[in-house]
């Protein structure tokens, strides 16, 4: 009897073991991210059949707000989230005690010039008026892309906290009005040009291909603002990490950015 004891405790030991292993690797090979709706889920969709050639299985729940996707990242019900860029993700960290960490920017959402009354940059008129978003982080970006293409000069290391009072040239005496940025949109047609975010510019009916000028994709916004794949500290170089951030920068899913959005969503890499 003590002997069959011992050979059924062996075998349910053993069960118990495989069931424990089959779980881990499981684990593994299952990914859950957290993702915005558009264009962030979707763009996942494309690296999920990618990951499956891998043997990987990706789930991605969809978040329509900024809060949740770094919760539950942190409390370890996500392996990853995908819809923030870094300024925003360190914010985050220091008003909640959180220790989400980038694995890598994947995309941009870039800013664009756009014609009201001027239709060509070459036709602005000298004392021209030219509207930019008033808060803090758009307005930089508008004043960093009215410098890149030459309309005016910031002082030096201005960079990402720029403002109007930061302008040192303004060759053509133009008027830079800050508007809030759906104002902005709204009031293109009274302005020469406007500085808008793709989504304000959509609301009028726009697409960055009607820009007059766009952010680089080696600007500093871009870099700045690039949306990344973001994780707990310390769960960067997990292999089922670095699978996923792989194909999300694959050959794959950049020919689907470009060809899906039309400019609105650029590669980052």
């Amino acid at each position: 009897m003590k002997k069959l004891i011992t050979i059924l405790t062996a075998v349910l030991l053993c069960v118990t073991l495989t069931a424990c292993s089959s779980k881990g690797n499981t684990d593994e090979k299952t990914i859950k991210v957290g993702a915005s709706p558009t264009p962030h889920a979707e763009i996942l969709e494309v690296a999920k059949e990618l990951l499956a050639k891998e043997g990987y299985t990706l789930e991605i729940k969809e978040f329509n707000d900024y809060v949740l996707p770094n919760t539950a990242v942190e409390d370890g019900e996500l392996d990853a989230n995908y819809f923030q860029h870094v300024p925003y993700m360190e914010d985050f960290n220091l008003q909640n005690g959180t220790h989400i960490v980038s694995v890598g920017g994947v995309h941009y959402e870039p800013m664009g010039v756009f014609g009201g009354k001027t239709k060509v940059l070459a036709d602005l008129p000298d004392g021209g008026q030219v509207l930019v978003p008033n808060d803090t982080t758009n307005e930089a970006r508008a004043l960093l892309l009215l410098q890149d293409i030459g309309l005016i000069k910031l002082k030096e290391n201005a960079g990402l906290t720029a403002t109007v009072l930061d302008i040192t040239e303004n060759p053509h005496n133009l008027t830079v009005t800050e508007v809030e940025a759906a104002q902005a949109a709204r009031s293109l047609q009274d302005a020469d040009l406007a500085v808008l975010n793709g989504n304000y510019a959509l609301q009028v009916g726009l697409t960055l291909n009607d820009a007059l000028a766009t952010e680089g994709a080696d600007s500093l916004a871009a870099k700045t603002y690039a949306n990344v794949l973001s994780v707990k500290a310390g769960n960067e170089n997990l292999d089922k990490i670095q699978a996923l951030y792989k194909a999300l920068t694959s050959p794959e899913v950049k020919k689907f950015i470009e060809e899906k959005y039309s400019g609105e969503v650029v590669p980052s890499f």
